[in-house]
């Protein structure tokens, strides 16, 4: 967009030399604000609102989803829709931190021979039950009706106001004593809640456990194929993306709102 042209300030300045050795004065010229140059500053866009979707901590990564312009608005109607997030999470056995990540102070060490994988998918699949139950309740849908019949079809039963963090599905990727990799689908969650579920799944299995990775895999309608990576952090890679992901957009509102 043409910017303006940079602000003027009165600056005196030496009067130029007349030549015969005298002594110069000084004079009152106008020149620009070095400061607001664009040659200094750059571009200006002062009308350019970016606003950010669901937010992740320092210590995770993945699908982070912002919003250029009008697509702040968007990004309201997309929180109001209340999809599912979903997460890898990796998990080491063992240990216990203070802040249950492995770069947290040690509190303790236990052993964890005992766990195997059948052991560790009985615990998810409780941990599925217990959560199952209570996405019915937040969701305010009588069971028994034809309504909530067609939203099971449809995968849309899910909380349309504030809740506690849901967990909708979780299952073991990888195992490997003492590492282990779990996929999690959760509603309204911080990325910390991961961490502690890791920890209470330690607890669980007799043993400890700490979280040495979370990585968020889908937000919503976006996942890490409409990710950029900090290289293509450019103009034209992001209009790309945006003109991408307009339909997908467009198709989630229409089908949840």
């Amino acid at each position: 967009a043409p910017g303006r042209p940079p602000r003027q300030h009165v600056r005196f300045l030496p009067a130029p030399d007349g030549g015969d050795g005298g002594a110069t004065g000084l004079v009152a010229a106008r020149v620009p604000v070095l400061a607001e140059h664009p040659l200094v500053r750059g571009p200006r866009f002062r009308r350019l609102k970016i606003g950010a979707g669901h937010r992740l901590d320092v210590k995770a990564s993945g699908v982070f989803v912002l919003g250029i312009g009008d697509g702040n608005r968007l990004l309201t109607d997309l929180y109001n829709c209340h999809l599912t997030k979903v997460y890898t999470v990796g998990g080491l056995f063992g240990k216990a931190t203070d802040d249950f990540s492995d770069t947290g102070k040690l509190v303790e060490k236990t052993t964890f021979d005992h766990i195997t994988r059948e052991k560790l998918e009985r615990i998810l699949a409780v941990i599925q039950g217990t959560n199952h139950k209570a996405l019915l309740m937040h969701s305010n849908i009588d069971m028994k009706t034809q309504k909530a019949y067609e939203l099971a079809v449809k995968g849309l039963i899910r909380p349309m106001g504030k809740s506690p963090p849901i967990i909708t599905a979780i299952r073991c990727l990888q195992f490997a004593l003492p590492e282990f990799q779990l996929e999690i689908h959760c509603l309204h969650e911080t990325q910390q809640y991961l961490r502690k579920t890791v920890h209470e799944i330690g607890l669980e299995l007799k043993s400890s456990a700490v979280c040495t990775q979370v990585r968020r895999i889908r937000d919503g309608v976006f996942t890490l194929d409409d990710a950029l990576l900090r290289t293509q952090w450019n103009l034209q890679s992001i209009q790309n993306a945006i003109g991408d992901c307009q339909l997908k957009v467009k198709t989630e509102l229409e089908k949840t709102l």
